[in-house]
């Protein structure tokens, strides 16, 4: 984690940015935050939580809460993390193809399509999500995955 000056890494630097991010959710479940870099500069980040403008699910409460994790996510009100800093990244004009995305938690197939399909290259994240369909898409399309602990 640390280099020979007491510094943190690149990665473990962008995974507390995800952390940090992650700080904002609103989502009464799972707290989820995500940063898109490139060249080790931040692109855009995100955080699990409704929609702009909609009320989110400290107010209303979770229409998942009976549903087991990893399923029927588009029950959910909230648009997860990943999803925002790519949707973030577009709103503003920012380019992430090739771009590394770090993420408290890996992603969930939903996630993972949109990452292939945004052309991020790297996805690193800090816990193992429940669902694991994300490996053979990564592997498949050549998006490299890391867990850091």
């Amino acid at each position: 984690m640390n280099n020979d000056f007491g510094r943190i890494s690149w990665d473990h630097y962008f995974l507390k940015m995800a952390f940090l991010a992650s700080e904002r959710s609103t989502c009464l479940r799972r707290h989820i935050g995500a940063v898109i870099v490139m060249n080790n500069q931040v692109l855009s980040t995100g955080y699990n939580g409704a929609c702009s403008g909609i009320k989110d699910c400290r107010e209303l409460g979770c229409l998942r809460e009976q549903i087991s994790s990893g399923e029927r996510h588009e029950l959910c009100r909230a648009v997860h993390a990943e999803q925002n800093a790519i949707i973030q990244a577009a709103a503003h004009g920012t380019a992430i193809r090739g771009a590394t995305l770090y993420c408290t938690h890996s992603p969930c197939i939903l996630c993972a399509k949109m990452i292939v399909n945004a052309g991020i290259k790297r996805c690193y994240f800090a816990e193992m999500y429940s669902e694991e369909a994300f490996r053979d898409l990564f592997n498949e399309a050549g998006v490299e995955y890391k867990y850091i602990p």
